[in-house]
């Protein structure tokens, strides 16, 4: 049976709604990533919670995962060609939250931890 949807947002939502998948395809935009780098960059992630979101995004095509031959084994994740056609609702949910933040908060860097993402 086809899976229907009321309206089109609900597939959206479906592929990159929650609480951290955005701000991992956030962080992706800016190149790739390792786990434990990504981890660091989001300390308010379980590592369970983590490993969960980016198979996910994994298994929708949006992600990468890149697995080297070597020891000890390293991996990397990366936008996919059809995850980097997610980067101008990224941007866009980035440009409102500074909006947001400024209106509630006056000063935007009282409240947004010191990052590349938030230059």
């Amino acid at each position: 049976m086809k899976k229907k949807y009321n309206i089109a947002v609900e597939a959206t939502l479906e592929v990159i709604g929650g609480k951290w998948k955005c701000v991992i395809l956030c962080h992706l935009t800016h190149g790739k990533k390792r786990t434990s780098e990504l981890k660091r960059l989001m300390p308010g992630i379980t590592q369970k919670m983590l490993t969960q979101q980016l198979r996910e995004l994994e298994q929708d095509g949006i992600i990468n995962r890149i697995t080297y031959n070597q020891i000890p084994p390293k991996v990397e994740y990366e936008l996919s060609e059809y995850g980097w056609s997610l980067k101008s609702i990224l941007d866009a949910l980035c440009a409102w939250g500074e909006q947001h933040i400024i209106r509630e908060y006056g000063d935007k860097y009282a409240v947004l931890e010191d990052s590349i993402l938030n230059q």
